[in-house]
């Protein structure tokens, strides 16, 4: 069944990935009803209609259900029991599986594993006697990763030897945790991934990206690697994409080892930041692409008509006010996209500015100048 414009969808979360799928599916002709606990959500505020309550809430779950023919998630922490209970009434994209499986460490690392994928070398620590009956010599130096809830740099310790790591344990609050190998790196990469109700699969080109402080800084687009590579790593996507049977957008993070040799890092059942070039870069953005796995259309082109460098705007900037947007906004090629958040803090994700070139190097060029005026201002 394809649900047509004018329908009602629902979005599980407030913030800016639920903000941008808002949008796209109005441009579309569809109506969208955001749930959220916070009363001040971007999405919420963008939305044709806003329920304000907690993931887990029966009552305002039933409402949205009441309300909607088809119901999408902004991040993976939703509960997926919720989801569980909304895929009773109308249609759930991505599905309880599929994000139980994303929102737990444990679960992602023993899914990809056991699916013969590669990862990093990693150990559970569900308590700290763990330390003692697993070789974690092996694994250190090492990234200490709490199973749930950590995200952009959060919930992670690294740790050089056993002694950082009982400290970095103790820092986690003696979570249940994943220790992995820290690996030489050559460079991050992700591949943003469709899979239609069909089984009709389209992969977005693959991002090049560079992280600070655990925090997604700025993406090149097309990576800047081999063809081969950029292959390889589209295929694993959907590789995943069909082992998980996923109906919706999904995110593969990869780590680049300097033999070329592709892990991954992790996946996400959602539109991902490394994805937003695609809003002026790509024929269909990750979000448009959101509403037609969602409503059972045919997938977009996710053809790249410009080469792209994203670049995010965090908290930081707005220490002396807000930034000079005449500094991104001058640039001809440059496209500012702001999320209407009222609270600046460090490390937040206030927006996003996307230039655009014919030429990757020029495009990397003008970003990072406009990058370096924005934090110097």
């Amino acid at each position: 069944m394809r649900i047509m414009p004018g329908a009602m969808l629902g979005v599980l979360g407030g913030g800016q990935l639920g903000r941008m799928f808002v949008m796209a599916a109005q441009q579309m002709g569809y109506r969208v009803t955001v749930l959220d606990p916070l009363s001040d959500s971007p999405a919420g505020r963008t939305a044709d209609n806003f329920i304000c309550a907690d993931y887990a809430d029966q009552s305002a779950l039933e409402k949205l259900s009441s309300q909607c023919v088809a119901i999408t998630t902004e991040f993976e922490n939703i509960p997926a029991n919720s989801l569980r209970k909304l895929a009773k009434s109308c249609a759930v994209s991505p599905d309880a599986y599929s994000v139980s499986i994303a929102q737990n460490r444990i679960a992602e690392k023993q899914f990809l594993s056991t699916n013969g994928f590669a990862i990093a070398p990693f150990a559970v620590i569900q308590q700290q006697d763990d330390f003692a009956t697993q070789d974690v010599a092996d694994l250190l130096p090492g990234i200490l990763k709490v199973s749930q809830f950590g995200y952009d740099g959060k919930g992670q310790k690294s740790a050089a030897d056993e002694s950082e790591l009982l400290v970095a344990y103790a820092q986690l609050n003696h979570s249940v945790c994943v220790l992995e190998k820290f690996m030489s790196l050559k460079s991050e990469l992700s591949v943003v991934v469709a899979r239609g109700r069909d089984g009709e699969l389209k992969t977005f080109p693959v991002s090049e990206n560079q992280h600070v402080n655990g925090i997604l800084d700025i993406s090149v687009v097309p990576a800047r690697i081999s063809q081969e590579l950029a292959e390889q790593a589209q295929a694993i996507a959907c590789k995943i994409a069909e082992k998980l049977d996923y109906q919706g957008v999904l995110c593969v993070e990869f780590f680049v080892l300097q033999n070329d040799e592709l892990l991954i890092n992790e996946i996400a059942p959602r539109p991902h930041n490394s994805g937003h070039y695609s809003i002026n870069a790509c024929v269909t953005s990750q979000f448009e692409q959101q509403v037609r796995t969602l409503c059972g259309l045919p997938l977009g082109a996710t053809t790249q008509h410009s080469a792209a460098v994203m670049v995010n705007l965090l908290g930081d900037l707005w220490q002396n006010g807000a930034p000079d947007w005449n500094l991104i906004l001058r640039n001809p090629s440059a496209k500012l996209h702001l999320y209407g958040k009222t609270e600046a803090r460090p490390g937040r994700k206030m927006g996003h500015y996307t230039v655009l070139s014919t030429d990757t190097g020029k495009a990397l060029q003008q970003a990072i100048a406009i990058k370096k005026q924005l934090e110097h201002n």
